[in-house]
């Protein structure tokens, strides 16, 4: 069937060219409608308990989006050349287009004492901009503020901070809140086909209201930066956000997209040169790729198939990946052109395609199952990556075998150039020893094994998001420095459910209520972790500092906090209490910088010391980014159990209907098994955390090194078949295995490695790790292909050879 294929291919290579030069076409159209997405939802898992919860509550208790600018003075940061800069920078926000309010120790009310609200004084009055404190009156009025501490100015008082709120779109703003309204009921139930239907519908409205939101964004972040340029003479400032962060995660995936994408095609040509050492083998391969990547991208834009922080290497995955086929075709093509110059090149070409298409459709089907268990990881982001991966694959499969081929055609036969003797001499050296001792072979390569394996017992998936950025980064210098000095950078928020005793609906503020949250907010202040806490509570200390530390009545807390909250803390933090649904919040911030933090931790010990306050376990919830994020913490390690479990077992069943045997099925899982628990034995021993990166290299690991396995063995068997009466067939398999695929195998897993290891230069360190080990894996699979491979296939498989051999 093979050979039938073969000629059909070559004979059809004008229609061939001619669809993909139509598909190339209509692609390379939907090329430009491909987008990136690098909003923080993108790295959640948003069908789960803790997701919805955390939309409630933010659509409950309404937090403003916001952009928070530090600024650190050389000079004194209590002086007038501080509030005349500060002064000049809130100006020049307040003209920027979405802004709704730009709040700093200028524009908060600062209240000597309860007395000015009571004897009806302006509260708007009471700030910097209409009072002009001086110097003195500032630190004065502002040190160790209950409520602007870590918010508006850092507990040393050597740095404050803007705060830029931006006015909300509000017809975006209603599609959301139907769309949490709808997921709302998952809480509950499943989602009937039509609420499905409406969350598709109202999603599709929201998109392209986001995609103008992000490209504004892009802009504010931008003018906000040129407009903080104004003070770098005298100060240095940092902005921080969510939305600052998603803008550098989306330079970060452009600059490796185009950056590491061209330098791995550099080193592809310069690599291609060097092995083959002819022009050809460098642009019709290169060409090629390039078609490769072109088509998917397209297929990604029509489907808007947007690419994530995770998914951001597949430009690298799908030029590698087509590389890999054509290699083998390649190698296959020059040993049959040098065994017999008679040939055409028709000929020539049909015989490669007899010799590998079908090793080379199994080898890409297998590929696509390393990738296709990413899309049972129970983790969305990978789930969509496993997706994107799985078309890519396709796209791989028929460029490599169909349009490479049909390009080749178009060339006339030339002579082709030997191949390196130092490289043969190795492989035919390591082929003489699984020979000689195959069984030796074996143990010592399933003790070291083991021994790297055992590093897995070290894994662990405690990270932090600010590591996940170089140390010379801006990202990372401006994450750290809010982190520290302003009360942390993750939120954590814990809704309370409570009770009122009181009969007066006015009276929000009971001694009940403040007795028991006092408790609650004195525990979360507890943890090191802990970074600003700010709740109701930090208005009773505000009321008790204004009254020369006595306590206020419950009427005259309920006053000062509608007072404050009107005017300043709902664009600081959001709100505190919700009348609706009756409940209070804690706004969390935690600090990620903290030395031998444990996430899973902290929330067991937090959720166990509010039970011991007197909460029940279920009047409180944990909502917002941190416990998002260690709810995927928290899942990397099923997932990674998981995804492993059905490559394992569909690895084996493609494997079993490929060489329909299980014994050689069997042997060929092996090594892939031992190079995907080799690898997160690496990571365990070098103190690489798990994330959601990190566990999709094994799945990958495998897929991509099963590849070079099934060529070994086609190859193998293929010369076991060929063996005659006065040649062993060890002997006879072990030649045609190591003369005819070694080379490929050798040259494949090179440019792989190197292609891989160029990630290395990233600042974003889940990119490093990723390529590094999978470059390692890919060594890792090349040294168990050429040495436990064959010794079992000699041990088990072939005729023992004789001693003299």
């Amino acid at each position: 069937m093979t050979n039938k294929i073969a000629h059909a291919i070559v004979r059809l290579r004008w229609l061939i060219i001619l669809l993909f030069t139509v598909l190339l076409g209509v692609m390379g159209y939907f090329v430009t409608q491909f987008k990136i997405d690098a909003s923080a939802e993108t790295l959640l898992v948003k069908d789960n308990k803790l997701y919805i919860q955390t939309q409630l509550a933010n659509q409950r208790f309404s937090p403003d989006e916001f952009i928070l600018l530090a600024y650190k003075p050389e000079h004194p940061l209590f002086s007038e050349t501080t509030f005349e800069d500060l002064h000049s920078l809130t100006q020049a926000l307040r003209k920027l287009e979405r802004v709704d309010a730009v709040t700093s120790i200028l524009t908060v009310p600062l209240i000597k004492d309860a007395a000015a609200l009571t004897g009806g004084t302006e509260v708007d009055s009471l700030t910097w901009e209409k009072q002009r404190y001086s110097p003195e009156q500032m630190k004065k009025l502002i040190s160790g503020h209950p409520i602007f501490t870590d918010l508006l100015i850092n507990q040393q008082e050597t740095a404050t901070a803007i705060q830029i709120v931006f006015a909300r779109n509000q017809k975006l703003a209603e599609i959301e809140s139907e769309m949490t309204e709808i997921q709302a009921n998952l809480l509950d139930r499943e989602l009937t086909e039509e609420e499905e239907a409406t969350l598709e519908q109202l999603q599709q409205r929201a998109d392209p209201i986001k995609q103008q939101l992000t490209e504004q964004r892009q802009k504010e972040v931008a003018q906000i930066e040129k407009i903080a340029s104004e003070v770098s003479a005298r100060a240095k400032t940092y902005m921080g956000g969510s939305y600052v962060v998603g803008q550098h995660l989306i330079d970060i995936i452009k600059s490796d997209l185009i950056t590491f994408g061209s330098a791995i095609a550099g080193v592809i040509a310069l690599l291609l040169l060097l092995l083959y050492r002819s022009i050809k083998w460098v642009l019709f391969p290169l060409f090629a790729c390039a078609v490769s990547v072109v088509l998917t991208m397209g297929i990604f834009g029509m489907l808007d198939m947007r690419t994530t922080v995770i998914s951001a290497n597949f430009v690298a995955l799908q030029l590698i990946l087509t590389l890999a086929v054509m290699i083998h075709l390649i190698g296959s093509y020059r040993d049959i052109s040098r065994e017999d110059h008679s040939l055409s090149q028709r000929e020539r070409i049909v015989a490669t395609l007899d010799d590998k298409l079908s090793p080379c459709f199994f080898a890409t089907l297998t590929t696509s199952v390393g990738f296709g268990s990413l899309i049972f990881s129970g983790l969305q982001p990978v789930v969509a990556f496993g997706w994107m991966m799985l078309i890519a694959m396709v796209v791989t499969m028929l460029v490599g075998l169909l349009l490479f081929p049909s390009l080749l055609c178009l060339l006339p036969k030339r002579k082709e150039t030997k191949d390196f003797e130092i490289i043969k001499r190795i492989l035919n050296a390591l082929k003489k020893m699984n020979l000689a001792i195959p069984k030796t072979v074996v143990f010592i390569s399933l003790c070291v094994a083991i021994v790297i394996a055992l590093g897995i017992t070290r894994l662990d998936v405690e990270n932090s998001f600010i590591d996940y950025f170089d140390d010379d980064t801006q990202v990372h210098q401006e994450l750290a420095f809010i982190d520290k000095e302003f009360g942390g950078s993750t939120p954590l928020d814990v809704i309370i459910d409570i009770k009122q005793s009181n009969e007066n609906k006015q009276l929000e503020l009971t001694a009940d209520s403040i007795g028991r949250l006092q408790l609650v907010q004195a525990a979360i202040e507890a943890f090191e972790a802990t970074g600003s806490v700010t709740s109701v509570v930090n208005f009773t200390r505000l009321a008790k500092k204004l009254n020369n530390n006595v306590p206020l009545t419950e009427y005259e807390l309920t006053t000062i906090y509608h007072l404050l909250d009107k005017k300043v803390v709902n664009q600081l933090v959001g709100a505190y209490y919700s009348p609706e649904s009756n409940q209070m919040r804690v706004s969390v911030r935690i600090q990620d910088t903290t030395p031998g933090l444990d996430r899973e931790t902290f929330v067991d010990n937090l959720s166990a010391d509010l039970k011991s306050v007197g909460l029940e376990a279920q009047s409180f919830t944990f909502t917002n980014l941190f416990i998002l994020y260690q709810d995927i913490l928290s899942r990397l390690f099923d997932s990674q159990i998981k995804t492993l479990g059905i490559v394992y077992a569909v690895l084996g069943l493609v494997l079993l209907a490929i060489f329909r045997s299980l014994k050689i099925a069997l042997i060929a899982l092996v090594p892939n098994v031992l190079t995907t628990l080799g690898i997160l034995g690496v990571i365990g021993w070098v103190g690489i955390p798990l994330d959601i990166m990190t566990i999709t290299i094994a799945a990958i690991a495998m897929g991509i090194a099963v590849d070079d396995t099934i060529h070994f063995l086609h190859a193998y068997l293929q010369g076991k078949k060929s063996a005659d009466a006065d040649h062993q067939q060890a002997q006879a398999a072990s030649d045609n295995a190591f003369g005819h695929t070694g080379l490929a195998i050798v040259f494949t897993t090179t440019i792989i490695a190197i292609g891989f290891s160029l990630f290395g230069f990233s600042n974003f360190l889940p990119s490093v790790y990723f390529g590094l080990l999978t470059a390692t894996a890919m060594l890792m699979a090349l040294i168990t292909d050429v040495t436990l491979l064959p010794a079992l296939l000699n041990w088990f498989v072939a005729e023992k050879p004789k001693e003299s051999q």
